[in-house]
């Protein structure tokens, strides 16, 4: 299946909307094709101009997603119409509840990321709201940088799960250029980086109403419930972000000029 894609301040994303997104995944998963995905959005975007190895992880994915809404307006400015916002909690609870309602085998899944509490109530939450769903394998890397030993390690455990979908929750960067270095050395088809997806859905942190989501709010939402932590992360890249666009828009109109 091939992706419609655009260019957005040097970052290729592909314009695709859930739908689009999940039919693509699951064709992976069953054609064994290995691929990963990046749910990109603007604090990915701007940090990648100024993380090499992050621009590279995002711009090699199987499948860039716009995961926040002035991608997808701006997607949309760029002749892409059909683009729409590919959420990773939704994605991954989408994709969850599909494939366990295959009936011809299962889809197996693995969960890697994120602390053993959290982990303990996405688990949990999975076995309740998708009770058809086969899981794995989990485990909870420290919060450190890893050894190579560890590494193999934890490669050897995901292989020997026999995991279709391996679930990344280390939060960006880490989880993009975790995908971009393991790929190559895993059997599992799909790699998916999904960010605050396992804390969402575990229930250890509130989404933003969906009125807010659709209107590209969330940020201020995300901010209200976590200052210390987002305020410097969203001072940092929306500024950069709105500036470099204006730019990009000031230098088109002239070149139409």
């Amino acid at each position: 299946m091939t992706l419609p894609e655009t260019d957005i301040l040097g970052l290729r994303i592909h314009a695709v909307d859930l739908a689009a997104a999940l039919a693509w995944a699951e064709q992976s998963i069953r054609q064994a094709r290995p691929a990963y995905v990046c749910h990109v959005n603007v604090h990915t975007l701007v940090e990648s101009w100024r993380d090499a190895a992050l621009h590279a992880a995002l711009s090699s994915a199987t499948l860039a997603a716009p995961d926040g809404m002035p991608l997808v307006w701006q997607a949309r400015r760029q002749g892409q119409p059909g683009t729409g916002r590919v959420y990773g909690p939704d994605f991954m609870t989408a994709l969850l509840a599909s494939t366990a309602q295959w009936t011809d085998r299962p889809c197996r899944h693995f969960f890697y990321g994120s602390t053993p509490a959290v982990m303990q109530g996405l688990l949990a939450a999975i076995r309740e709201r998708h009770p058809a769903t086969v899981i794995a394998g989990a485990l909870t890397p420290p919060f450190r940088p890893l050894t190579a030993e560890e590494m193999a390690q934890h490669r050897a455990a995901i292989d020997a799960s026999e995991a279709d979908v391996v679930w990344i929750g280390l939060g960006a960067p880490r989880q993009e250029i975790w995908m971009h270095a393991n790929r190559p050395l895993l059997r599992a088809p799909l790699l998916v980086g999904v960010g605050a997806a396992f804390d969402f859905i575990a229930g250890n942190k509130r989404q933003a109403p969906l009125w807010m989501q659709r209107a590209g709010l969330e940020w201020c939402f995300r901010m209200a419930t976590e200052p210390a932590r987002l305020g410097p992360r969203y001072a940092s890249t929306i500024p950069p972000f709105l500036w470099r666009l204006l730019r990009a828009e000031f230098a088109a109109w002239g070149a139409r000029r």
